[in-house]
């Protein structure tokens, strides 16, 4: 993740301005940022084995806060950028990305890359689910079968003789479902909130919280690690930058299948960083979980066509880590 963090949208870059023959410049870039996004979540699982997950999120967002923040100024006054139609939930997603980073770090210590990858992609099949209080959408029979397949893919990675069932499986779990809490209520701001109004607050809340937070866990890093930790936040606004880059010569839709090739990335880093490679039958879990979220993912681009369901931000494509 930030997975996240908000880039800009098509309001921000009109449809006239993309063209056919840069989605493919757009796909590129997004398996390009997917890469550096695993290879971050790596690095980042190298330190959470000595530092806090808090102390990571916090200088993690130190970076991104001085990204978003600046990107805004360069569009308007700050103020301005602050000015929302629903401060409240503008805050309650801003925390809620917060809390996703922090459990998803936390699970990363003790969850192998591939695995935890595989579960955190059930979020879209949790923003189906969550859609429906908080958009006032209706799920159909359709929707919620393959919601229900894709979790049953979940389950085949946590089985007995899988995956243990610990504290890490939860975080991982936690992490899906505050992401897709924040992706609904992005869903639920963008109608009345510019980009860079959604954008901001998730940087500025962002910093405050978790360098409150941060600050108790502190831990001096050496050389070394303080190294592996500048890569980290390099890597992290550099992956943002090339999505933002991507959704501004692709739809959201033609490039957010994209976001699955975190799966084989996350597969091939397991085994290159940490010599883990995911089980046969884990794989084919993982692979039921990603079919099914691209299933309904498609089934919503459908839906928003004709206006049934709410258009995702092109911002909210980006993966959550």
């Amino acid at each position: 993740m930030p997975d996240d963090p908000k880039t800009p949208t098509a309001e921000a870059a009109p449809t006239v301005r993309r063209r056919a023959d840069n989605v493919g410049l757009g796909i590129g870039l997004t398996i390009v940022a997917i890469l550096i996004f695993g290879l971050q979540d790596a690095m980042s699982k190298m330190l959470v084995q000595t530092y806090s997950p808090f102390q990571l999120a916090m200088m993690r967002y130190w970076a991104f806060a001085a990204f978003s923040l600046v990107l805004v100024m360069r569009q308007g006054p700050l103020r301005q950028a602050f000015r929302s139609a629903s401060p409240r939930l503008q805050v309650a997603r801003a925390t809620l990305l917060v809390f996703d980073i922090w459990f998803f770090a936390a699970a990363l210590k003790s969850v192998p890359l591939a695995e935890l990858q595989a579960i955190t992609l059930v979020y879209p099949l949790i923003v189906t689910l969550v859609a429906i209080p908080i958009l006032g959408e209706k799920v159909g029979l359709f929707r919620v079968a393959t919601v229900t397949t894709g979790f049953l893919g979940a389950l085949v990675i946590v089985r007995p003789g899988g995956l243990p069932i610990d504290w890490g499986v939860a975080y991982a779990i936690l992490s899906a479902s505050f992401y897709a809490i924040y992706i609904a209520l992005t869903r639920k701001v963008s109608s009345q909130d510019s980009t860079a109004t959604s954008m901001v607050y998730v940087g500025a809340i962002g910093l405050v919280l978790t360098t409150g937070v941060g600050m108790f866990f502190w831990q001096p890093m050496d050389l070394q690690s303080l190294g592996i930790m500048l890569l980290v936040m390099v890597t992290s606004t550099t992956a943002h930058g090339l999505m933002m880059v991507a959704l501004s010569r692709a739809p959201a839709s033609a490039i957010q299948p994209f976001n699955y090739t975190a799966l084989p990335w996350g597969i091939a880093l397991s085994y290159l960083f940490f010599g883990h490679l995911i089980d046969t039958v884990s794989l084919m879990g993982a692979a039921v979980i990603a079919g099914a979220g691209l299933v309904v993912m498609e089934r919503e681009r459908r839906l928003a066509r004709t206006g049934r369901v709410a258009a995702p931000q092109a911002a909210e494509e980006s993966p959550p880590h």
